[in-house]
């Protein structure tokens, strides 16, 4: 599609990597079409990084409500409506051609003042299960775009709605999907990330490298892992490994995830939207052990979309032990032609194009000629 026009669109977007890479991938896209960019998140959230640090941003109020008791529901209304008041005040005066919001509580009180004032919209979902901010949503916008073929949730009366476009990933991941997947003949080293995030990080600590003292020795002398770890169990994980004799590189933090994955041969991780999307587009398979706690189960159906799509293995946190751990992995590990195919199929599944994709669709929004002017909400 050709470039826009300088239209100008609003991103409505925070909270969670899950929410903002998306909306930073999209960004990017629609910059390099054409589009005048401004981004509205609610007034807790940080400060953004990547394309997002850049572009004109405007905080207003937002009450969460996912998980939260009645009580807590009730005190949040007040907050909501103000937000709404906020965000409509804000559209008028800037008047942007579309408004497309990416799911969380502080996409809300944007998107409900974008259907109320006739914006032209969209709304974006990550997971395989239609999240509560955008089954409000989803009723009042144009168009409806999801990440995964079958998500749940979704109102029947809405699916004329729905676009496929697949979960936008960073460019840093988009750029790495033709990356082939490393070869694992002979003795060469196995390369297994370990990827936890804050609500994976610990379990992931306690069962990983216990199960890695259950592998085969022939396998376990040619692992290079690299493993995320809290804080707290840094040193003790990294005595785990040195007892092993295995070379491990343990942080915090890294900062060159997408390079990591790239070199990888296994992951073992959470099924978070995001994890997810990034995984298949490079093409790597994935060992995924949702986090049980997560609302509305949602990172259970994202993993099993992966394991039905033959990209990955699903094993719940309450089985996530050491035994059945080092028996997944010495069965994948002696018989790398399981690796190979599963990766193949992750890069089947993956959609490196969502941004382009999700782009096209907002783009269809906007009004095709003549100067920018205020959209109309999209049949």
């Amino acid at each position: 599609m050709t470039a826009a026009g300088g239209h100008l669109v609003v991103l409505a977007a925070g909270g969670s990597g899950g929410h903002v890479f998306p909306a930073e991938a999209l960004a990017e896209e629609l910059a390099g079409r054409g589009c005048r960019l401004a981004l509205v998140t609610d007034r807790r959230g940080g400060q953004f990084g990547g394309y997002l640090k850049g572009i004109e941003t405007h905080r207003i109020r937002a009450g969460g409500v996912a998980g939260k008791s009645f009580g807590t529901r009730l005190r949040s209304a007040p907050e909501l409506a103000l937000g709404t008041w906020q965000a409509r005040t804000l559209l008028r005066r800037i008047n942007p051609q579309a408004v497309v919001g990416f799911g969380g509580y502080a996409s809300v009180p944007t998107m409900l003042a974008a259907t109320y004032g006739g914006y032209s919209t969209a709304i974006h979902e990550q997971n395989a299960v239609l999240g509560r901010a955008n089954r409000l949503l989803a009723p009042r916008v144009g168009r409806i775009a999801t990440s995964f073929e079958n998500s749940r949730g979704l109102p029947a009366e809405e699916t004329g709605k729905v676009v496929l476009t697949g979960m936008p990933v960073r460019p840093a991941i988009a750029a790495l999907s033709e990356r082939p997947y490393p070869s694992l003949a002979g003795d060469g080293p196995i390369g297994l990330l370990v990827l936890g995030g804050s609500q994976g990080a610990r379990v992931f600590s306690q069962a990983v490298p216990d199960a890695v003292g259950l592998v085969e020795e022939h396998l376990r002398r040619r692992l290079r892992i690299s493993q995320q770890c809290r804080p707290e169990d840094l040193e003790r994980v990294r005595q785990s490994y040195g007892r092993l004799g295995i070379e491990a590189d343990l942080d915090v933090f890294f900062d060159d995830v997408p390079e990591r994955m790239a070199e990888s041969h296994l992951m073992i991780v959470r099924a978070g939207a995001s994890t997810v999307a990034e995984g298949t587009a490079i093409g790597r398979p994935a060992i995924l052990v949702p986090y049980p706690h997560a609302i509305d189960d949602h990172q259970s159906f994202n993993a099993h979309s992966v394991d039905e799509a033959g990209a990955g293995w699903v094993m719940p946190e309450d089985a996530f032990t050491p035994q059945a751990l080092s028996a997944r992995l010495n069965s994948l590990f002696d018989l790398p032609a399981i690796l190979e195919k599963a990766a193949a199929c992750a890069k089947a599944a993956g959609r490196a194009d969502a941004a382009v994709r999700l782009a096209d669709v907002v783009l269809e929004l906007l009004p095709s000629n003549g100067e920018p002017e205020q959209g109309r909400k999209a049949a």
